[in-house]
């Protein structure tokens, strides 16, 4: 998503990261096909997260919008609130993401808008809407991940052994 210096993330959230030596803004990136489609995040927290992709160099090859644009803008976006939400032992992992285009944009910058549908512990919702720059709707996305816990070592753990922390701290 390019330089990340900019994106605003709650407090709470930027020290319970930095206490853990993780680079927050590094960790919440798209990687390089973000990069390489101009995605940016201005604000991010579990409550909303906000950020813009231009139209140039993200078309079909009739001039409009690629849907498939408007989807990694989505998962992006919700991604990163399930992440947040997740805190810093979950790792989100989308599941489901479904997009539905309502009109054509040619040129200038979109902007998407994710919103929590439902945050609970294996699970995040978000609702993504993404508008044109006369704040039309171009796009209703909504993306479902399973939040994994990480182990000590950083790694995603397998639902086995998820299950079988939970049956150990229920002993």
């Amino acid at each position: 998503m390019g330089e990340q210096t900019s994106v605003k993330f709650p407090q709470e959230v930027i020290d319970e990261y930095a206490a853990l030596g993780v680079d927050l803004p590094a960790l919440f990136s798209a990687g390089h096909l973000g990069t390489r489609m101009g995605v940016q995040i201005l604000e991010a927290s579990a409550e909303r997260v906000v950020g813009t992709m231009p139209v140039e160099g993200n078309t079909q090859p009739y001039g409009l919008l690629h849907g498939g644009a408007s989807a990694v803008l989505a998962e992006t976006l919700g991604s990163v609130g399930s992440m947040l939400h997740g805190g810093s032992r979950r790792i989100a992992v989308g599941v489901d993401l479904n997009c539905t285009h309502h009109r054509g944009v040619r040129s200038g910058l979109v902007t998407g808008v994710a919103t929590p549908v439902h945050r609970g512990r294996s699970t995040a919702t978000y609702e993504i809407v993404i508008t044109d720059e006369q704040d039309r709707r171009v796009c209703t996305a909504r993306l479902t991940c399973l939040l994994r816990e990480v182990d000590e070592a950083g790694r995603a753990q397998t639902a086995a052994e998820v299950t079988q922390a939970e049956e150990r701290a229920e002993a």
